[in-house]
């Protein structure tokens, strides 16, 4: 059961916020939910009203003091949310109170309120279902930038997407096929049929010879491989490829569970990349990083409201529908990491505000 730590009275001024620790390297059960008085935004500040909040792959390798560059323990996790502006703080614009916004925080998000710069919220379409919503913002960035900005998938392209059942595998299958390339997915058995209904054409992961199943639907190779897993398999991914393909790595998922250094995975995957890309075989290897550029506040702020309108309007257009495992009340946040982390879910699970 998470821990509670007792509410304590508002002594004035700002608002009553709920939020969940994360106290050091901990079970999903050692996430302690808390309560204390937010202070009113400063200048050119707001306060956002928490409506939907993700549990993504970021915060599963924190709790394991796993994420490259995470904060020092104890913080509050929550890689982004959407919610609606409560308050308005001096210098930011007044319209913006009673608006939904998406926000990208990397951490913070996983309470009932959050005070964020104005210039950090992209406004959310009206009428968009706030766990749809966000549901796109890490998972939409992510899936669009690779497939458009990296590997450049284009009409009669194949292309291949490992965990085609997953937040940002979903979401690349469906604009893969949008774009109109043929797209082939990996998951588990049990969600085959959802890889189907996307459009892939599914195979287990499972399978002794996955590579050797790949190669019978696309025998002249893939022009691009999506692979958040990692570990040695990133070789098969790699292999796979036809010439001039690409390949993009987004992920550590193989090494998880492995005690040791969080640096020591990245490192020697950015190693594999830059070795690969040496080869003279046109193919080439890549590390999507969503934090690229963040140090140029202005320009990263830019792009990022650019890529994420862009995934809206997908959404509204009907394009885009990423699928939602779970809404978990925020208070019971360990059930929420525990089904996340289960492999079992397609789509994206997600902390929602607890009923009054």
């Amino acid at each position: 059961m998470t821990q509670n730590e007792p509410r304590r009275p508002n002594t004035g001024g700002g608002v009553d916020a709920t939020e969940v620790l994360l106290p050091g390297r901990v079970a999903p059960e050692g996430l302690v939910v808390r309560h204390r008085r937010l202070d009113p935004p400063g200048p050119g500040r707001v306060t956002l009203r928490m409506e939907a909040t993700g549990v993504s792959f970021a915060e599963q390798q924190m709790r394991r003091g796993k994420y490259f560059d995470q904060p020092p323990f104890p913080f509050v996790p929550g890689y982004d949310l959407v919610g609606s502006v409560t308050e308005v703080g001096p210098g930011a614009d007044p319209t913006m109170k009673g608006r939904r916004y998406a926000a990208l925080t990397k951490v913070g998000a996983w309470a009932s309120h959050v005070v964020l710069p104005a210039t950090d919220l992209v406004p959310v379409p009206e009428g968009t279902d706030p766990g749809t919503a966000e549901a796109l913002v890490v998972n939409g960035v992510t899936a669009y930038r690779m497939l458009h900005q990296l590997a450049r998938v284009r009409s009669g392209d194949t292309v291949l997407v490992h965990g085609a059942n997953g937040g940002v595998g979903s979401l690349l299958v469906q604009l893969a096929r949008h774009a109109g390339a043929t797209v082939i997915g990996t998951a588990s058995a049990r969600n085959a049929e959802a890889v189907r209904s996307l459009g892939a054409t599914p195979l287990d992961y499972r399978e002794p010879d996955l590579p050797g199943r790949v190669r019978a639907l696309a025998p002249d190779g893939v022009n691009a491989v999506f692979d958040h897993i990692g570990g040695p398999g990133l070789v098969d991914s790699f292999g796979l490829l036809a010439r001039g393909g690409t390949l993009v790595s987004y992920g550590t998922a193989a090494t998880r569970d492995v005690d040791g250094s969080a640096m020591l995975p990245v490192l020697l995957l950015f190693a594999r990349l830059l070795r690969w890309n040496t080869l003279p075989n046109g193919r080439g290897a890549h590390f999507f990083n969503l934090w690229s550029g963040h140090r140029r506040r202005v320009d990263f702020q830019r792009r990022l409201a650019r890529d994420l309108g862009a995934v809206l309007d997908l959404h509204t257009e009907g394009v885009l529908d990423p699928p939602v495992a779970a809404r978990v009340p925020l208070s019971e946040v360990a059930s929420a990491m525990t089904l996340a982390e289960s492999g079992t879910v397609v789509g994206k699970v997600l902390l929602v505000p607890d009923q009054p």
